[in-house]
């Protein structure tokens, strides 16, 4: 099934509200919006340290943002001019026109930003559902992409992890309102633990203004129209990317990827099986492989410090640029 096929998304999308709170933004970083052909994607920022770095551009999971990025980016600024992007329908971008929330469809809106901003080729990076999208790009678009570092990626697996159904059955329509509805009465604050508790390998790392960031940024999406919508229409993405066969499939395009990848694993992944670690050395030509024992699901944000080492390893492989 398609991930277009969700009946009323356009009015939903169309309902936008005007009281929704405003995306945080930490002290060095900037927020701005790009306007493309039927979609308006939000940009988040750090100045390089100097002039002349060669561009990153971070893209997040599912259901999560720009915000994703925040912890790592501020340790690169030394070797990149970093940015990060929230996809149509999540963090400060709202849904595209056209509905299209598959893993091509974010693809291609990766690719409709590097072009109108004339910033390719980039140091790409990509996590879980981000991962994907990430490997269509360079896949499809090699002249874009000069490094791709993935952390735990969202490729197809035989056998799902049982802490992932949760997450895959949101896929199945219906399923995301139904939720919505028995969990009306949930506060932000238990919705966050629950996320929390499924995407870190130990929640107890997260300092205490962490988590209260993060409830503050669950209250915001609570608000937004459109927010079971965009995961749902996503998660089926996903569901349909894993099924796809033939020069499509993501494993196929994986191997069709030329840039020099980093690889970033964890131990504790209740999303992403830790066992895949593996099959993606093999897969991707040019590969490194991190594989953190303690993390979970978004190691960026639980070790930011090895994954940016990681990636500075990367560099100095590739001759530093």
């Amino acid at each position: 099934m398609s991930s277009t096929e969700l009946p009323g998304a356009q009015a939903v999308a169309a309902a936008a509200a005007p009281t929704v709170s405003a995306v945080r933004v930490a002290e060095g970083e900037r927020l701005r919006p790009v306007a493309l052909p039927g979609l308006t994607l939000s940009v988040r920022s750090r100045p390089a340290d100097r002039t002349g770095l060669p561009p990153a551009l971070f893209v997040h999971g599912l259901g999560g943002s720009s915000q994703n990025w925040s912890a790592l980016m501020p340790l690169l600024t030394d070797v990149v001019a970093p940015e990060a992007v929230d996809l149509p329908g999540f963090g400060d971008s709202p849904p595209p026109d056209d509905g299209n929330y598959s893993v091509t469809g974010h693809a291609r809106a990766v690719i409709r930003l590097l072009d109108s901003g004339d910033r390719g080729p980039v140091h790409l990076f990509g996590n879980s559902l981000g991962g994907a999208v990430a490997t269509r790009v360079a896949a499809v678009r090699p002249d874009l992409v000069r490094t791709l570092t993935l952390i735990s990626p969202a490729l197809p697996e035989w056998r799902v992890q049982r802490s992932a159904a949760p997450t895959a059955l949101l896929a199945v329509p219906g399923v995301a309102p139904l939720f919505a509805r028995l969990t009306k009465d949930w506060t932000a604050e238990q919705r966050t633990r629950g996320v929390m508790a499924l995407c870190y390998g130990d929640p107890a790392r997260v300092s205490d203004e962490g988590f209260r960031n993060a409830v503050a940024e669950m209250e915001r999406r609570l608000e937004l129209p459109y927010f079971w919508d965009a995961m749902a229409r996503s998660a089926r993405g996903v569901v349909d990317a894993y099924t796809l066969g033939g020069q499509h499939g993501l494993w196929r395009q994986a191997e069709r990827v030329l840039a020099p990848t980093q690889l970033v694993y964890g131990g504790r992944d209740r999303l992403v099986s830790y066992r895949m670690a593996r099959r993606a050395s093999a897969a991707f030509r040019d590969a490194r492989l991190l594989t953190l024992p303690d993390a979970g699901h978004v190691a960026m944000m639980e070790y930011p410090e090895a994954v940016a080492q990681a990636f500075r390893e990367l560099l100095d492989d590739c001759g530093g640029s």
